[in-house]
């Protein structure tokens, strides 16, 4: 409480906070491009055999008759092993054989996208699944990424490891823009991939800790449409840019604009509070308070640091207390007891179900038909909507019906465009986009509420594993998309079910809207634990307490109760 009350005598989110807090924004619109460049980068277009008589010089389209003479029903990657001549060729003889060839070289319809790595690779075929391997890659950088330089972040400073992030971010772009083949093109993305996370993360964590609790959802919830902006725009950039060389580049430059903010965002005063840097902290915060025309003396902030400080140390006391001489709680102790372990996998696949599919429909994008830049436009619009929607409902509906609901619409929506005829290809597109908003806004609220659902002794940890199950399946959301080759709807239905599983599913979660913060793993274990009357734990020591008719109460006044070396 003492940094939060000390921001509120500098001007709250006043002129200088609200000047930091959106040149922070801007840096998640890079962000963004990096992630959905894939689309484009890696886009397939139609795609045949170039036939032996062709010598280099042919363009996709062929009459139907020689469509034909060359190729079996259906087949793209091989064609009849005739001799085309010209006789052959105009139908005065009737073809010798049925045996196929394998393509050497191929031709690609280029009234979509002029090339692209896929193009210009060969990406087909036999080799298809390399496009989608490069993706997910990509994804495995992102979660090397939340893991190195969030360790480093909270060693070294967020202003270092954002910049830092950035320089690698622009040198890495600019590799995978000029990449000669595709080992090093990939292994660009990877590193791209991490330094995504490193500008992300670390931009979310400064903006959130610049502004007082009041403020915080609202500071967290429009980073994200920044995100989305960022989303739009990469459509835009494809639209001007046609060479995926040129486009991979031009998406990279704007992050050397970036690099000026070294001389402009300052060192997050928390993270200096907390390496006990406090004259640079209150130096920080007296240049908002200039800038916000506030007067308060460097003495009246030190008090109220102390204070907080104070509260901290008695908190972090009070917690130590409860702990038994065993090793502390960690995430392993959410699957010791069966309450604890039911909610954790509900949560964890809740993760798992939204990150994927989230990132499975942004992809999905060229599989939908029509105009595939209209079609990536609308999905990264609609995020808009469905964050303002958070942002009018998570402090006053329930946080499991809005998760819930907005799950099982996503279900429903995209489960429909399986039944929807082929031809109404509109209405398809307009189910994907209302199932892509829905899953938008899901993804915002399971933030908070596995946040409310963990203990604080597990909390951080607990989020940490929940982030690493979404990122596991945002590295298998590209071979969802490359299941469309198979069938069409196929990645719709497919996330439509697991949507509408997982919303059915998280049910049986327990509310946390206006519910305490639960403290002890044994606070976890009695919230939502659904009995009548006396609750009896393991060593069958009675508890008389239920959510539904006594407040959580800490492991202390649990009688001692012991279980795992821990006190309940």
């Amino acid at each position: 409480m003492g940094y939060d009350e000390a921001i509120s005598h500098v001007g709250d989110f006043g002129r200088y906070q609200k000047i930091i807090y959106f040149l922070i924004c801007l840096t998640s619109i890079p962000v963004a491009f990096h992630k959905f460049a894939g689309v484009f980068l890696l886009a397939k277009p139609d795609f045949r055999c170039e036939l032996p008589y062709e010598n280099g010089s042919a363009t996709y389209e062929l009459p139907t008759h020689l469509w034909n003479l060359s190729f079996p029903r259906g087949e793209r990657c091989a064609y009849y092993d005739v001799e085309y001549s010209e006789e052959y060729l105009n139908g005065s003889i009737a073809r010798s054989s049925n045996e196929t060839k394998a393509c050497s070289r191929y031709v690609y319809d280029q009234s979509k996208y002029l090339n692209s790595a896929v193009t210009e690779w060969n990406l087909v075929c036999g080799r298809d699944f390399l496009a989608a391997t490069s993706d997910s890659i990509f994804m495995l950088g992102v979660l090397l990424g939340s893991i190195v330089f969030g360790q480093l972040s909270d060693r070294y400073g967020r202003k270092p490891i954002l910049f830092a992030s950035l320089v690698i971010q622009v040198l890495f772009g600019v590799m995978a823009g000029v990449a000669p083949e595709y080992i090093t093109y990939t292994f660009s993305r990877l590193m791209v991939g991490a330094t995504t996370s490193g500008v992300f993360l670390v931009a979310y964590v400064v903006a959130m800790e610049m502004v007082g609790p009041d403020k915080r959802l609202y500071a967290g919830i429009f980073v994200m449409m920044f995100f989305s902006v960022g989303f739009m725009l990469t459509a835009g950039f494809a639209y001007f840019v046609h060479d995926w060389r040129w486009l991979q580049i031009a998406l990279t430059l704007p992050g050397i604009i970036f690099l000026c903010y070294y001389w402009i965002i300052p060192e997050s005063a928390r993270w200096l509070l907390s390496k006990g840097r406090k004259d640079c902290a209150i130096a920080n915060m007296q240049k908002a308070a200039r800038f916000n025309k506030v007067e308060i003396s460097d003495e009246a902030l030190s008090d109220l640091l102390d204070e907080g400080e104070s509260t901290e140390e008695k908190a972090k006391q009070k917690l130590e207390d409860r702990e038994d001489e065993g090793p502390p709680p960690s995430v392993w102790d959410l699957f010791c007891y069966p309450n604890l372990r039911r909610k954790t996998l509900l949560i964890f696949l809740d993760w798992l179900v939204t990150s994927g599919v989230y990132y499975g429909l942004s992809w999905n994008t060229n599989n939908l038909g029509d105009n595939v830049l209209l079609n990536f436009l609308i999905s990264g619009a609609v995020e808009i909507p469905a964050y303002v929607f958070l942002l009018l409902t998570l402090n006053r509906w329930g946080r499991r019906s809005i998760l819930c609901g907005c799950l099982v619409l996503a279900g429903v929506s995209l489960l429909a465009t399986g039944i929807i005829p082929e031809k109404m290809n509109t209405l398809i597109v307009t189910c994907a986009m209302l199932g892509k908003l829905a899953i938008t806004a899901s993804y915002g609220t399971v933030y908070i509420f596995s946040a409310e659902q963990f203990p604080t002794v597990v909390r951080n940890v607990a989020l940490g594993a929940a982030s690493m199950v979404a990122r596991i399946s945002g590295m298998m959301a590209p071979y969802l998309s490359f299941l469309a080759t198979i069938w069409r709807p196929l990645p719709l239905l497919i996330c439509g079910s697991l949507s509408l599983l997982a919303g059915l599913l998280s049910l049986l979660l327990p509310e946390t809207h206006n519910k305490p913060m639960l403290e002890t793993i044994a606070d976890g274990e009695r919230f939502g634990k659904k009995t009548k009357g006396d609750v009896y734990l393991e060593t069958g020591q009675e508890l008389r307490q239920t959510p539904e008719t006594q407040p959580l109460r800490g492991a202390t006044e649990a009688n001692g109760l012991k279980t795992n070396g821990h006190k309940y």
